[in-house]
């Protein structure tokens, strides 16, 4: 797995959507070696990041519930935090 992607799974708060997306995106750029879309690339690339995010919210909501938290925190809390 990309050590770039943190857990989303049993955040307090739950996952946002720009949580899921921000590691949808991460994904589709690891598997596809495209760190910058090119215009050429961009379409191809947002419709897999959509369906990887959706694929995401739907599996996010069909576990059940973690016993504890992630031991990392996601990208967009940490930069909410140092604010």
């Amino acid at each position: 797995m990309c050590r770039n992607i943190t857990t989303l799974r049993g955040l307090e708060p739950a996952a946002t959507p720009e949580e899921i997306e921000a590691a949808a995106r991460q994904y589709v750029r690891k598997v596809s070696g495209v760190v910058k879309p090119s215009d050429s690339t961009e379409p191809v690339m947002a419709v897999a990041v959509s369906a990887v995010a959706r694929a995401t919210a739907e599996l996010l909501a069909a576990l059940p519930p973690r016993r504890r938290q992630p031991s990392t925190v996601p990208p967009l809390r940490r930069a909410a935090g140092a604010r």
